[in-house]
């Protein structure tokens, strides 16, 4: 049977120390309850003894239905010449109101001496003291090494000592922290083992990214013996980050055998980190591995037709065992297996031999060209497809607009937009405000459309990305605009280009909404009937 284990994640309170992550007291509740349905042991959530909005966070965790998940709070050992008991953070962890407390303390006689100025026997006994304080008050206690294998490299006998006085003093966990993520596999999985061979308690491993090499000392550790591993999504933390979960439980489970999650729950795990990222507002890597959404893309043609008849040729594991997707990238580097691959992943019954076919990929090649980037724009793409095979309706056209702009004063710029489309052969003329030109034509784009499409309500732009393609031209040059953009539901992007930032944005806008229309069961709605027509739909 596989040996278990512990994902402990610390998302909410390391991941927190990044630089530009903050999350509010509803983001950690959203995250700690997408965290426990993906099947996670452990969440730290915060230190409650440092600030009101992690102590709130703990009230209200509390009365969330968990189903797998602990919550721990975070401390430190006591102060020295400070008795447990009258110790401020330790008693903030207890009244917190968790089952599970975090502490960390000293391992490296260099910090115990420098940072803490105090003796080491000193440390030993705020090790002990602390450890045996939260256990007499009914906790299930972790006990945190920090820097222990600096201090291991430096003293082994002193940094060993420290955790055997928080064995003895009943941890229940004893975690070993690469703090400052300056160590090597090799010497991860030694002193692991050797610390296994001292001590009685179970061992976890806590793992700093600073040398890339968050994962793979954590693989390293546990594969010596350690049976809990803590880190953090997407790999958030202070400096480089943590060891990065998103790669830590997969490997686990599908490289190394081990019994981390259900099979149902590791499926989450795309759409886990993903969630994550969008609350965190951090852009996802597209090539972050397992959940990227490059991690299972192909782009060259050789390749694509090798994964059209195998997807093992080309691919580490099936994507869906981890909740992503298999993608076809589709550039001037395409070749007919690309397009193939796009066709039947929309339902397309796509002839390679047909001169349509044919002068479709000479079209994609010549508009990349000129600027356009398909492979990072998948909705353009299935339009541009769709199109020349004759399955798109233009569902709406533009007939003109108009952008103005006024700055009075110190007064903030001003942009309107006058927009006139024909929406299933009627005429509409809308206007709108925005705090830019292209936020302007968005907003009254949507006003003209929401009253035909009420769905597109739900649709909002994640990312907007200006390139500037031949900047010898400098002001005069072409740009490509590549937009974002999600209904909660998926998420697609689509391209413009043109010399005009504008123009280029409208194109971008255009099919985004397209798109967005073509996928749902739309109708149009006659503004002042309450019959309702059916259009030009095709699901994708």
């Amino acid at each position: 049977m596989p040996q278990h284990v512990t994902i402990f994640d610390t998302t909410l309170r390391d991941g927190t120390q990044g630089e530009g992550i903050s999350l509010s007291v509803e983001d950690k509740l959203k995250i700690a309850v997408k965290l426990d349905e993906l099947g996670i042991h452990y969440i730290e959530g915060g230190w409650p003894g440092s600030n009101g909005k992690d102590i709130e966070f703990f009230r209200r965790a509390a009365k969330l239905p968990l189903k797998h998940a602990k919550i721990t709070a975070f401390g430190s050992t006591r102060r020295k010449g400070v008795a447990p008991e009258d110790d401020v953070n330790l008693n903030a962890i207890i009244e917190s109101g968790v089952s599970v407390a975090t502490i960390f303390g000293k391992s490296w006689d260099f910090h115990v001496t420098t940072a803490l100025q105090t003796t080491l026997e000193e440390n030993l006994s705020m090790i002990f003291d602390s450890v045996r304080y939260l256990k007499s008050s009914g906790l299930e206690v972790i006990y945190d090494a920090e820097h222990f294998f600096d201090g291991y490299k430096e003293n082994r006998e002193y940094a060993l000592a420290t955790i055997k006085r928080a064995e003895a003093a009943g941890a229940d966990w004893i975690v070993l922290c690469d703090t400052n993520g300056g160590s090597l596999p090799g010497e991860v999985s030694a002193i692991v083992a050797d610390v296994i061979a001292n001590v009685a308690a179970p061992i976890g491993i806590h793992a700093h990214n600073d040398c890339e090499l968050g994962v793979a000392n954590s693989l390293a550790a546990v594969q010596a013996g350690a049976r809990q591993v803590q880190g953090t999504f997407n790999g958030l933390g202070e400096r480089c980050g943590n060891a990065n979960l998103c790669s830590v439980i997969p490997n686990l489970q599908l490289k190394l055998g081990y019994n981390v999650v259900t099979p149902e729950q590791l499926q989450s795990l795309t759409n886990t980190a993903r969630f994550v990222s969008e609350i965190a507002n951090v852009h996802l890597p597209v090539n972050q591995p397992y959940v990227g959404s490059a991690a299972f893309a192909h782009k060259g043609g050789i390749h694509v037709s090798a994964v059209l008849r195998h997807s093992k040729t080309y691919e580490h594991i099936v994507p869906e065992l981890v909740g992503n997707r298999q993608r076809v990238l589709v550039s001037e580097l395409a070749g007919q297996s690309n397009l193939l691959f796009k066709a039947q992943e929309m339902g397309l019954d796509f002839d390679l031999q047909n001169d349509a076919t044919k002068r479709l990929i000479g079209t994609i090649k010549e508009m990349e060209h000129q600027g356009y980037h398909f492979e990072g724009a998948d909705a353009s793409l299935e339009l541009l497809i769709r199109r020349s095979i004759g399955q798109q309706e233009d569902i709406f056209t533009l007939e003109s607009f108009k952008l103005l702009m006024e700055k009075s004063g110190d007064n903030p710029v001003v942009s309107e937009a006058i927009l006139k489309i024909n929406v299933n052969g009627e005429t509409v003329y809308t206007a709108a405000e925005g705090n830019g030109p292209v936020n302007a034509l968005d907003n009254a784009l949507r006003k003209a459309l929401e009253k035909y499409f009420p769905d597109i309500r739900n649709i909002h732009l994640t990312d907007y990305k200006v390139r500037v393609i031949n900047d010898q031209d400098a002001t005069a040059a072409k740009v490509r605009v590549l937009i974002e953009s999600s209904d909660y539901d998926a998420t697609w992007s689509t391209v413009g280009v043109s010399e005009n930032v504008i123009e280029a944005s409208w194109e971008a806008l255009v099919d985004s909404l397209r798109y967005a229309i073509l996928g749902k069961e739309a109708v149009v709605t006659e503004p002042n009937d309450d019959s309702r027509d059916r259009v030009g739909i095709v699901n994708h």
